[in-house]
Order: C-alpha cells, then sequence, then structure tokens
C-alpha cells in the first residue's frame, strides 16, 4: 500500500478507538433485536458527514420486524470520479446475549491492556469501525478514486441474517451489476481470509405422551422419557457417525472439520414460572418434552442426507418403542458456502495481507455460517469473503475483547485492497 494512506490510516487510532466504543455502548441485543434504528442513525450522522449518501431500510416482515422491534438496516454509498467497480463493506450490528463470567461490563467498552472490551468488539463491530477508518482515510487520500465505496450496517446475523443481508440482497443491493466485491469483517483473524461456511440445519422435535397424576405415572405416558430415548439414539448412533465425517473445506478450529450437532435447548412438562414464582409444581406427567438441534454439516455431505439421519432414527424410535410419538419441525436450513482462491477479492486481499504483514495469508472457512450465504445464494455474487480483526474463538464469549493494534492492521489491509480494486493501476 501506499505510505500516505497507511500513515493517514496510522494517524486515525484515537478516532478508531472513540468509534468502536460508541459503537459497542450501542447495546444491539439480539434477540429480541434492541436499539437498531440508533445504531443506522449513528453510522448515518458519521457517514454522511464522510461525503456517503445514506439509506436506511427496514425489513418490513421478516422474522423478529415488529413496531417495538423493527429491523433497521443503513447502506451508505461513496462514489468515485470515475466509472469503476464496487467495493462493499459490510458488517452486521446486532451482538448476543451478554451471558454470565464477565469481569468487565459488557457495554463500557473499557481499554486495558491496548485491547478494548465489550460485548460485540470482536464480533463484529470492531471489524465495522474498521472498515470505517479505511474507507475514510482512502478517501481522504486519494479523492480521485473511480468506482464506488459501501458500508453497510445490517441486523439479524446472529439469528440468520432475514431481516438484514437476506431481505437487501432480495431487494437487489447485491446485485452483481451493483457491486462488485463484498468484504465482510468478520473476526477470523487478521492475517487470515475466510472463503466461506459449513452448513447448518436447525430443527424442533417434540416428542408426545399423556398427562396424568405424578403419583401414578403408570396411567400417563411420559414424554421426556420417550426424549431420553432420542438422546440415546443420538448418542450410541449419531455422535459417532458424525465423528468420522472429515472436510476438504479449511475450516477453523480443527474440531469444526468434522459434522457436529448442539442440542441447543430442552424442556418437557409444565411450563417454567416467572421468576418471583414461589409455589411448588402440580404433579403432572409430562405430556410434551421439546428440544432444539442445531446440525453444522460438510460441503460433502448432501442435506437431504443431513435430514433423513435424523428421521431414520425417530422412525426407528417409532417402531420399536411402545406408544413412541413424535413431530420434528425444520426452523432453517443454509448450504454450505465456498469462494474460489483465484476469485478477484481473494487474491486482492492475500496481496494486502502480505504488503502489510510481510507475509502471506491462510485461508480458511468458518465453522459457523455468516452472511456471505445470502450474498451468495440470493444476491448471486460469489466474489465476497470474510476478513476482520478479532480472534475466532472470541466470539459470544464473556470478556470478549479486539486488540486495537488488530483493529489497525485490518484497516490498513482494507485500505490496500481499495488502492488495488479502485485506483488505476500503472
Amino acid at each position: 500500500m501506499t505510505t500516505s494512506l497507511a500513515s493517514a490510516i496510522a494517524a486515525k487510532r484515537d478516532d478508531l478507538i472513540a468509534l468502536t466504543q460508541d459503537l459497542i455502548r450501542i447495546p444491539t441485543l439480539n434477540p429480541p433485536g434492541q436499539d437498531y434504528r440508533l445504531i443506522c442513525e449513528y453510522l448515518d450522522k458519521r457517514l454522511s458527514a464522510h461525503g456517503f449518501e445514506t439509506q436506511l431500510i427496514r425489513a418490513h416482515g421478516t422474522p423478529g420486524d415488529c413496531t417495538k422491534y423493527p429491523r433497521w438496516n443503513i447502506i451508505a454509498r461513496r462514489e468515485g470520479r470515475h466509472a469503476g467497480d464496487c467495493v462493499h463493506f459490510n458488517s452486521h450490528t446486532d451482538v448476543v446475549e451478554v451471558g454470565a463470567g464477565w469481569t468487565f461490563d459488557p457495554f463500557g467498552a473499557e481499554i486495558s491492556d491496548g485491547k478494548i472490551y465489550g460485548r460485540g468488539t470482536c464480533d463484529m463491530k470492531g471489524g465495522l469501525a474498521a472498515s470505517i477508518i479505511a474507507a475514510e482515510a482512502f478517501i481522504e487520500t486519494h479523492p480521485d478514486f473511480a468506482g464506488a465505496i459501501e458500508i453497510s450496517g445490517t441486523a439479524d446475523e446472529e439469528s440468520g441474517g432475514y431481516g438484514g443481508v437476506a431481505y437487501l440482497a432480495e431487494h437487489g443491493y447485491f446485485d452483481p451489476a451493483r457491486v462488485q466485491h463484498v468484504i465482510i469483517p468478520e473476526p477470523l483473524n487478521k492475517d487470515r481470509i475466510c472463503l466461506g461456511h459449513r452448513g447448518g440445519w436447525w430443527a424442533e422435535i417434540e416428542t408426545k405422551g399423556e398427562i396424568a397424576h405424578g403419583s401414578m405415572p403408570f396411567l400417563g405416558d411420559c414424554a421426556v422419557r420417550h426424549m431420553g430415548a432420542v438422546l440415546t439414539e443420538f448418542e450410541d448412533k449419531l455422535f459417532p457417525a458424525m465423528a468420522a465425517r472429515w472436510t476438504e473445506m479449511p475450516v477453523v478450529p480443527e474440531g469444526a472439520r468434522q459434522s457436529t450437532m448442539n442440542i441447543n435447548s430442552i424442556h418437557g412438562g409444565q411450563k417454567e414460572q416467572d421468576d418471583d414464582f414461589t409455589g411448588l409444581p402440580a404433579h403432572c406427567v409430562p405430556d410434551s418434552c421439546r428440544i432444539v438441534i442445531d446440525r453444522r454439516f460438510l460441503v460433502e455431505e448432501p442435506l437431504d442426507q443431513v435430514r433423513g439421519e435424523v428421521t431414520d432414527l425417530l422412525e426407528g424410535l417409532r417402531e420399536s418403542r411402545a406408544d413412541f410419538d413424535y413431530e420434528l419441525t425444520e426452523l432453517n436450513s443454509v448450504l454450505p458456502s465456498m469462494t474460489d482462491k483465484n476469485a478477484p477479492v481473494v487474491q486482492t486481499v492475500a496481496k494486502a495481507i502480505e504488503d502489510v504483514m510481510g507475509k502471506p495469508p491462510e485461508y480458511v472457512a468458518s465453522p459457523g455460517t455468516y452472511d456471505q450465504k445470502h450474498i451468495d445464494r440470493i444476491g448471486k455474487l460469489k466474489n465476497c469473503i470474510a476478513y476482520g480483526p478479532g480472534v475466532l474463538e472470541l466470539a459470544h464469549k464473556p470478556d470478549e475483547w479486539i486488540g486495537i493494534d488488530d483493529m489497525i492492521d485490518s484497516a490498513k489491509v482494507m485500505g490496500a485492497a481499495l488502492e488495488t480494486l479502485l485506483m488505476p493501476q500503472g
């Protein structure tokens, strides 16, 4: 990259810190989808002041969108002085629940030992801030650039992205005629290029029973015991089968190169009471038990196989276990996505990483899905990667943090990529 741009980004260190802190202090928790409008208005004010044309777009009718928690997104575009490609930086603005175990204020954005702490620092408001600083420094350094730069802040990535990137893709905002290169600053480490992600299949399984008095369980049918049989089948058959499968995708960390499944939740019997309830439970045999499963699958596994092996286990129990009945509801499915290593944005960012950090990048794939799936499948835009600061393993953890130096380095990589893609060569 040019010395002038590197210097301009380094000079914005304090601005980068303040911007990241401001973003963290807006508690955009999802669920339920809190303060989406507030963070979009903040970004609108910031980017408009730097010459971007902005649009605030509500994803009407998408999952979770309602009067109390509207799904707001922002797209900001800065046109260059000459015709050329558009480079789009897409970041989600939502963060997951805080959870227990914090020693820092989750929304305090405190600085300690060169790190900013808080929910969403790593995943991924630090990346959003780095992309903004990179774009602003590039425009100031090269006001005669060609093409266009877009920056988006989108909703609901943590719950599937349907109120964010999926909605925008459906409405043409990621049409390859409009946008040619997409960089998603997810936290995959500053010297890595993420080419794609595994697939996901989410489902709810309910086992059925019959209510009866708890002192006479033989007069009823315990749905929780039926679910115990389901879990035993998973432990004895499904988990060993998944552990034996391995992908050629460069998924990190190592354990995610095999098929996995998480049991997200389990509930059987009576409705859980509010925290202030001080009474005792009634004596009832549970007539329903539900679990939600989160199955992550490999590019080598067809989706029909993923569905089928769960259904086959359940049907086997229906045949072998007395009075066993169940209902399976698919909640969502996402196919794996991978960008070719020879794609223009991959090659450009690879060169930028080598220029800035003095070593070639590592090419990886993500264990979880992110919004590349919608840009790829709905937008039909293949020239898309994830690249950003942050340590992947910190995402969703207590005391989540982002390194300030890492954000600076990533901003320089993003700036160098803009120089290659939007400046006349030679």
